[in-house]
Order: C-alpha cells, then structure tokens, then sequence
C-alpha cells in the first residue's frame, strides 16, 4: 500500500483557493447506528482518520448533524492541529430528533449557533467550506444563506456550499451568496442529478457526491462493473470510484468507511485508470 496516495486523483481548487486531491473522505460513518451517538470504536474511528492523511487524502466532509457532533468532534481529536493542506468541510441545517431521524430547520439563530458549535468541536477558528446541508421550506432561503453571508463577514465561514438541490436552486442561492459546492447523491448507478452535475461543470463548482459507491444491479456478480473489475484486478467499489473521477474534472468523491483496509481499498480507487470505450460500455450497461 505504500504507492496509495489521493494525490492520484488529481486535484480541484474549491472556490478557486482551496486545492484539494479529489478523493476525499466522508465522515457520516464514524458514528453509531442510525448516524446516532458514539460509534462502536471509537479509537478505530481517530485510527481511520489519521491514516487517511497519511494517504494523502486531504478534503474531509462532515456534518454538525452526524451524531449529532460525534463526527465533527471525533475529527478535532484525531486531526487537530491540522496538517498543512487539509480541509475539512461541514454542514448545518437539519436537527436530529432520534437515529436515522432528520428534518430541516434553516432559521438563521440555528445555523449560527450550529457554526459556533462546529467551530469548537473542530477546533478551527474559520470552517474551510460550510455547506447548508437541505433547504428549509419553512424557512426563506435568503435569512438561511443571508445567516451565512454574516458569518462569512465575521470570518467564521470561508466558503459557502448548498446539498441536495436543483439547478433553479443554485441560481436562487447564487444571488445572495457566491456558492463554491453541491453535494447531491450521485453514483455511476443513481445519475438523478446529471443535471446538476453539468450545472456544476459550467460554472466551476464542485461536486461532491455522497453514497458514491454504485449499489443494486450493476454491482452484481457478472455484470459489466463486475467484470471490468476483474480484468483490471480491482474491487466494483474501486471502479465506482474510478468512474465518478472519471466523469467529470470537478467531481469530489467522499467513500466513508470504519476500516483502514477499506480506506486503503478506497484511496487506491485513485490509480484505477480504463479506457474511455471501456468506460462507456460500463455507462451503457449502468442504463
């Protein structure tokens, strides 16, 4: 595993200023079932992280949310301070009423008091990218995002970042705060937001796809994925990964795992290189 590295990926500067490898980590999965409480190792969770620096991965997702705050708290622990480079980017704006439990609340006295709170369990004096992590329909949009343009103005907030919407969305959200980011789901097998992610592509953006890793047929024993991967000696999870690189310049894949062998598994997904005829029979057959 020593040639591992994110570095592989290649990289994109978010908001034009933050360079990070592409291959990110996200952190929803260091907490306990339901996204809920303490995850069942806690040590193996700070182990999971450091070794991702190690590997080169440099943009960590996380969110207030996740836990709530276990995640966030458990990357101020294992990784603070911070190596040089490394940026971790966290969302507000939804509560957690019980495991597996969320709803939306984008009042601006909430999301500052979840800013503040992020920045103490983080251990940071300015979150990199803060992202608003759904839209609230109860809430207008402009006190959401006008919320972080204060934040922004007080240094608390460097950049600003939207999750789970639509291309009219974006251009609402763009006309009160400059927006760097979107994370919508989005795998070689759920391309939903295709839309999105050529959105993303005109206008610089970075998109971060969460539940990156393609799921239900596709993934099946004997199917193209699965076969592809055989013939370049790699895992179906690696060539998701590959492929979400693949497909566009300013994607920002963030597989989370528990496991340091399946981080190592993850991050390798880097140097996974196919042809572009191969990669469209893939495409095809995900149709």
């Amino acid at each position: 595993m020593a040639n591992v590295n994110a570095a592989a990926s290649g990289t994109f500067a978010i908001g034009g200023d933050l360079s990070v490898h592409r291959l990110g980590y996200g952190a929803m999965r260091i907490t306990g079932d339901g996204v809920w409480g303490e995850p069942k190792d806690v040590e193996g969770a700070k182990k999971v992280l450091r070794r991702a620096v190690e590997l080169g991965v440099n943009f960590f997702d996380t969110a207030d949310s996740y836990g709530p705050a276990v995640s966030e708290r458990l990357i101020g622990d294992a990784l603070a301070p911070y190596a040089k480079g490394v940026v971790v980017a966290t969302k507000a704006g939804l509560t957690r009423p019980g495991p597996n439990k969320w709803e939306p609340l984008g009042r601006a006295s909430y999301l500052r008091q979840e800013v503040e709170l992020s920045l103490r369990y983080l251990k940071v004096e300015r979150i990199d990218l803060w992202q608003l992590h759904r839209i609230d329909p109860k809430t207008p949009l402009e006190e959401s995002l006008g919320e972080a343009v204060k934040l922004q103005q007080e240094g608390k907030i460097r950049h600003v970042g939207l999750s789970e919407v639509k291309p009219h969305e974006i251009d609402q959200a763009r006309k009160i705060v400059k927006i760097v980011s979107v994370q919508n789901q989005y795998n070689l097998g759920d391309r939903q937001h295709e839309d999105v992610v050529e959105y993303c592509e005109k206008n610089g953006l970075a998109f971060i796809p969460w539940f990156p890793v393609a799921a239900g047929k596709l993934a099946q024993p004997g199917g193209k994925l699965d076969e592809a991967a055989k013939k370049h000696g790699a895992t179906v999870s690696q060539l998701s990964l590959a492929w979400l690189l693949h497909r566009s310049k300013v994607m920002l894949p963030i597989p989370g795992t528990t496991s340091v062998k399946h981080l190592e598994e993850n991050v390798a997904a880097a140097s996974v290189k196919l042809s572009d005829a191969e990669w469209a029979e893939i495409e095809a057959a995900a149709k």
